[in-house]
């Protein structure tokens, strides 16, 4: 599997439909729960839709590097999380030290088109008023790095204000002085 063809693939097919309105937590890991919608390879006109979650630990200003977990990049590319890292490093995208566990809920197929899915997705959210859920659409066989984008965009985000809040922290702890 060519990882670079995969990539500049979820780069031009991601779309990022909603994202978590809140930011990160900035002192305790947070939950990313999202749905991801991309069109079956195996039966067109079908959509295949993967519901999860990716924990991001809280933020530190120090730590060796960042690590991923449970993102089946072993099982489905036969290329190891470490790997993944730097192939997105040399291309200039870096994510903090943070570590990013990915857990998989549940992988459907729903028997419509990718657009009648994302109306769908988009309105259950909508009437849940669920504003923690990220609705991700892009290529099946890139999921992973269409997952990624979104955590990226949120993880981005929230920098700022982690940071903020943790010189905050550190202030507070240290005291008058």
């Amino acid at each position: 599997m060519d990882i670079d063809a995969l990539w500049q693939k979820a780069l031009r097919q991601t779309e990022l439909i909603r994202t978590r309105v809140t930011d990160l937590a900035t002192f305790e890991t947070t939950a990313l729960p999202y749905i991801f919608l991309g069109e079956s390879s195996v039966n067109a006109g079908d959509t295949v839709v993967r519901r999860g979650q990716v924990l991001v630990e809280r933020p530190a200003l120090i730590l060796p590097s960042a690590h991923l977990e449970g993102f089946e990049f072993e099982s489905d590319w036969q290329v190891r999380d470490e790997a993944i890292l730097n192939f997105l490093l040399v291309r200039g995208v870096r994510f903090p030290s943070l570590r990013y566990r990915h857990a998989l809920s549940s992988l459907d197929i729903r028997e419509e088109s990718l657009q009648q899915a994302i109306t769908f997705f988009t309105e259950q959210l909508k009437q849940a008023e669920d504003i923690g859920t990220g609705l991700v659409v892009g290529p099946e066989d890139a999921w992973q790095f269409s997952v990624l984008i979104l955590v990226a965009s949120l993880v981005s985000r929230s920098a700022e204000h982690d940071l903020r809040r943790l010189l905050d922290e550190w202030h507070r702890r240290r005291g008058p002085g």
